[in-house]
């Protein structure tokens, strides 16, 4: 190692150090220090990613049976997305 290194070197580690601290202090670790803050988080991820699922999965569905039903001019595919369409009448009428 060469003497004109050593300057560099130790500003490098005092580089990372300063970002270590940093990384450490963001409210992500500060969360995860303890076991109930890492447990609350959990809990809210998956209450959070739960919903996403449901709420998508719910406007996906919706919009198929929209397409669905706008194709009865088709011959084969229209008699299947009318019988869809129907079960799908017959559960939202046998709901209410």
């Amino acid at each position: 190692m060469k003497p004109t290194d050593t300057p560099d070197l130790a500003e490098a580690v005092s580089s990372l150090n300063r970002e270590l601290a940093r990384l450490n202090s963001s409210r992500y670790m500060r969360a995860h220090r303890t076991l109930g803050g890492m447990i609350g988080y959990s809990v809210v991820r998956g209450l959070a990613v739960g919903l996403g699922t449901v709420m998508g999965a719910t406007i996906l569905v919706s919009v198929a049976a929209y397409f669905l039903t706008q194709i009865d001019f088709i011959p084969i595919i229209g008699d299947w997305a009318k019988s869809i369409a129907q079960e799908m009448e017959q559960g939202r009428s046998s709901a209410n």
